[in-house]
């Protein structure tokens, strides 16, 4: 079992940047997938962003160039540091951990961007 905690969430004025937290429990983080999904309202949740346990990252074409995605495998923790926010990216942001073919997600935190 995999347990999340995400933090970090906010209001912000559009153009500004948040940095959004995932602690993870285990031992072996190093070796999970780890992403970001958001969900707004009246909306399916999607995909943001992605790190692969080999270092590899992987961007919703809607954040690329803006968003980036780090972990650190030291403290069981993955970032996304969110930059040139826009009304659009209003959701809730979940954290996910694929590890051993299952998926863990944390309870979201809010992000809310005013234009």
């Amino acid at each position: 079992q995999v347990q999340l905690v995400e933090s970090g969430g906010g209001l912000v004025q559009a153009g500004g940047s948040l940095r959004l937290s995932c602690a993870a429990s285990g031992r072996t983080f190093s070796s999970y997938a780890m992403g970001w999904f958001r969900q707004a309202p009246g909306k399916e949740r999607e995909f943001v962003a992605a790190s692969w346990s080999g270092g590899n990252t992987y961007y919703a074409d809607s954040v690329k160039g803006r968003f980036t995605i780090s972990r650190d495998n030291a403290k069981n923790t993955v970032y996304l540091q969110m930059n040139s926010l826009k009304p659009e990216d209003t959701a809730v942001y979940y954290c996910n951990a694929n590890f051993q073919g299952s998926h863990y997600w944390g309870q979201g935190t809010q992000v809310t961007v005013s234009s």
